[in-house]
């Protein structure tokens, strides 16, 4: 396991970085925000699930990822939008999939979080949680027979994950094949409402990695600077041969599992502990205190955030939804309706 002193990589704090950080932390919560009042009015069919608490380790693995051909491998899960903007999802893009438009990258005929790009190292998640994993090895071994070199596969899951057979599986086949895996695990207290100590006996996941070979980083998920510091390093080993990472931040799931959920089990200890803190508000005030932002340039950019989820809404209710009568639902990879959504970074 890494100590504070180790964990500098190339997301090594800088104001540039920071504030970039938070930026798209900022618009992740924004947009979120925005899609649970869709949901709440009726507006949004099936679930949606907040990253709200879990920004700052989101937003730090979809920055240490690179995006290009081939690029690195980004698998996320249901609370990584502030990843995924990072990583290059366009805001509209989000939102017309939530919305059920036709445009969207799942033209409108699949849940609001299976939506990605594989093409462009962008991996749709499988809800079955702890399958990504295993994909994300797949797409490395692929790529490994391919005689290709220099990338990372990159994923995250819930500390829930962790007690599933596909995470085993998945991490001793890395371990095994020394794969360049990066596995990202918010811990957020709650495997839905089943607390930690009936999900492990170990004193932190973290040491779950000496049992399988593997380096081991734990992080406080709520402090973005460590965080930034912490994937960055944790990414930069995968990628120089250092083998699989196993990343666990600790934090608390700021909402309810979605927004059906009124997350009445938390223990209102755990909302009054250092791992209850908003990553967002801990940013703000480390900005404030290195004088790399003030309090009119952050209001600004909430105001900017706002009206460009605004504006994608707006657009995306105004958009026609997928027609069963004439479309063909056959699978977007076929010759017939081949996929040709790409990501396209963000300004």
């Amino acid at each position: 396991m890494l100590d504070s002193a180790q964990r500098l990589g190339s997301l090594a704090l800088t104001q540039e970085t920071a504030v970039r950080a938070f930026r798209w932390m900022l618009l992740a919560r924004v947009l979120e925000e925005k899609l649970a009042s869709l949901y709440r009015g009726g507006k949004i069919t099936g679930g949606v699930f907040l990253g709200k608490g879990q920004e700052a380790l989101s937003v730090s693995l979809g920055m240490a990822l690179r995006r290009g051909t081939p690029g690195d491998i980004y698998a996320p899960l249901i609370r990584d939008q502030a990843g995924r903007l990072a990583f290059g999802e366009n805001v509209l893009d989000a939102v017309r999939t939530y919305l059920g438009s036709s445009l969207g990258p799942t033209r409108g005929r699949d849940g609001n979080v299976h939506r990605g790009a594989p093409r462009e190292g962008y991996y749709p998640m499988i809800s079955h949680l702890g399958a990504m994993i295993s994909v994300v090895c797949g797409a490395l071994m692929a790529r490994r027979f391919k005689g290709l070199d220099g990338f990372v596969g990159a994923t995250s899951i819930g500390e829930g994950g962790t007690s599933t057979g596909a995470f085993h599986e998945a991490l001793n086949l890395a371990a095994v094949e020394r794969l360049p895996l990066v596995v990202i695990v918010a811990n957020n207290q709650y495997a839905y409402s089943t607390p930690n100590s009936r999900q492990f006996a170990c004193a932190n996941l973290v040491d779950r990695a000496i049992g399988y070979g593997i380096r081991g980083h734990k992080l406080d998920g709520t402090d973005l600077a460590e965080c930034l510091e912490g994937v960055g390093c944790a990414v930069d080993r995968a990628r120089n041969g250092d083998g699989p990472q196993l990343v666990v931040a600790s934090l608390l799931r700021l909402a309810g599992h979605g927004e059906h959920d009124d997350a009445g089990y938390v223990d209102p200890i755990l909302k009054a502990a250092p791992v209850g803190r908003d990553c967002i508000k801990t940013a703000e005030c480390m900005l404030i205190e290195r004088e790399w932002a003030t309090v009119l340039e952050m209001e600004a950019w909430r105001e900017e955030a706002l009206h460009q989820v605004e504006e994608a809404i707006a657009t995306a209710q105004h958009e026609p939804a997928p027609d069963p009568n004439t479309e063909s639902w056959c699978a977007l990879s076929t010759p017939d309706f081949a996929d040709t959504y790409s990501v396209e970074p963000q300004p």
